[in-house]
């Protein structure tokens, strides 16, 4: 029992010792081997550590133990006070004096936790830490389609992740990491055999993606093999059997990411409608699937000689959108940059890709096409000097059986709007027939092939009521100067 004593007191001394040997080497700075949060702090003085502490505690660690991620405190709502931080530190060396000197010692940081702030945080990160369950789907193997097993998700456990926190208190962030709870998440559908059969008659076929752009009115075909879109196939439980075919997202948005590569800047697919569009065709049986193009602002040096007005008319805007884009702009000078909207901003409706008219100004014209074959070719008369049909790319957007326009007391049959001249306003251009005045004069009967109007293009009464009953909302609409 002495022995054992005498045992216990040189321990104690020894340690009193190390103590001692390491207040004089380091004065009243902190041992070496301390850490708070995975910053060194080991010699230095408390205010040196304050300082170094406020400036490096700026990325947490959060890991769910296969992966880790980083974050900013300040988006989980952790502020430090790194003065008793410093504080800490000293304190903890000095608990354990021999791990401090010889190894390590972590210390815990004095911070505060504004828990709505972290709540909301870990909600928007747990997007990016989720792993989604892949259902069962299928793959095609020397031509056959054959099923392919489900995998397991996981899903942030906002709740036990928190809770954890406060269990632990300041300490869980000693090391700087973050334990994240993660709760198990199983596939909807666990076996794909019942849609082999389906899935053999799709992967027979090329997916194809038509890529339009209405604007230019082109379009092109982008083809993947069944050999490359059999990895995307997988299984969902929305079909009206209960069970139905659908492709994976990102097997879908790589491919397209891929193929856009070839637009220029000025275009860009909207890619989670395109990725959406094609897992919809192929949940209905289809391989083909349309993806629209759309444009972005342009940006124009003002030449000499040039008005908002003559250049919205060159990039077929109206003048009080091109004002609108450019807010407080009262003049141009000569190499001043201005913004032209993107001529998507009126395309109001889903485009209708295999239906187009075009109406020609100079030869008060309109053209119908359907599938890309012109089927109507008709006179018509468009808009005043001082009241112009303006160029541009437009869209059917409404139909008025018999429409009235009160600034001129006009009843306009079989109306068709396409326009809005001006932001905001209800007022609208379109198409229509012979136009009546006090309930039964006829204007412009024998006007077609000249420009009569006040800004609508005038059609024969059959050809309106025609165009009416053909072209939906949607429908592409190119007036050209």
């Amino acid at each position: 029992m002495i022995a054992g004593a005498a045992i216990i007191g040189l321990i104690g001394l020894g340690c009193m010792a190390l103590m001692f040997i390491g207040t004089l080497v380091f004065g009243g700075g902190i041992l070496p081997g301390v850490m708070v949060a995975g910053i060194d702090v080991g010699g230095m003085s408390e205010r040196e550590a304050a300082a170094a502490l406020e400036a490096g505690f700026t990325r947490l660690t959060l890991t769910d133990q296969e992966r880790t991620f980083t974050v900013e405190p300040a988006a989980l709502g952790i502020a430090l006070d790194p003065e008793q931080t410093a504080a800490n530190a000293l304190s903890a060396g000095r608990r354990d004096p021999i791990a401090a000197v010889f190894g390590q010692v972590e210390a815990a940081p004095a911070v505060t936790i504004d828990r709505n702030a972290l709540q909301a945080g870990l909600e928007m990160l747990a997007e990016q830490i989720n792993i989604v369950p892949v259902n069962a789907g299928v793959r095609l193997v020397n031509g056959q389609a054959e099923a392919t097993p489900p995998q397991n998700g996981r899903a942030l456990d906002i709740a036990g992740t928190i809770a954890g926190l406060d269990a632990q208190g300041a300490a869980a962030l000693a090391d700087g990491v973050v334990d994240l709870v993660m709760i198990p998440v199983a596939p909807t559908v666990t076996d794909a055999t019942p849609l082999l059969a389906q899935a053999q008659v799709l992967l027979a076929n090329s997916l194809e993606v038509r890529v339009f752009d209405p604007i230019t009115g082109d379009q092109v075909f982008w083809s993947a093999t069944p050999e490359e879109w059999a990895g995307w196939l997988t299984s969902s439980g929305a079909g009206a059997s209960g069970l139905s075919l659908t492709v994976a997202d990102a097997g879908v948005r790589g491919f397209l990411q891929r193929e856009s590569a070839v637009l220029d800047v000025s275009r860009y697919l909207d890619l989670d409608q395109a990725v959406s569009a094609v897992q919809q065709a192929v949940a209905e049986g289809n391989t083909t699937a349309d993806a629209r193009v759309y444009h972005r602002d342009r940006q124009h040096v003002v030449q000499a000689g040039e008005t908002i007005v003559s250049i919205a008319w060159d990039y077929g805007v109206p003048y009080p959108y091109v004002q609108a884009a450019n807010p407080g702009l009262e003049s141009l000078t000569i190499g001043q940059t201005i913004t032209i909207p993107s001529p998507d901003n009126f395309l109001l409706f889903p485009v209708v890709p295999d239906k187009r008219v075009e109406v020609s100004i100079s030869q008060q014209r309109v053209r119908v096409y359907e599938n890309g074959a012109l089927i109507h070719d008709w006179p018509a008369s468009t808009g005043i000097n001082d009241s112009p049909t303006w160029p541009g790319i437009y869209q059917v957007i409404s139909h008025e059986p018999n429409a009235y326009a009160g600034n001129w007391n006009l009843w306009m049959p079989n109306f068709i709007g396409v326009y809005r001249p001006i932001p905001g306003s209800e007022f609208t251009n379109g198409f229509h027939g012979f136009p009546t005045r006090g309930g039964g004069q006829i204007l412009w009967e024998n006007s077609l092939g000249t420009r009569v109007t006040y800004g609508c293009i005038l059609l024969s009464n059959q050809n309106a009521q025609w165009l009416y009953n053909w072209a939906e909302e949607g429908v592409v609409v190119e007036i050209t100067r």
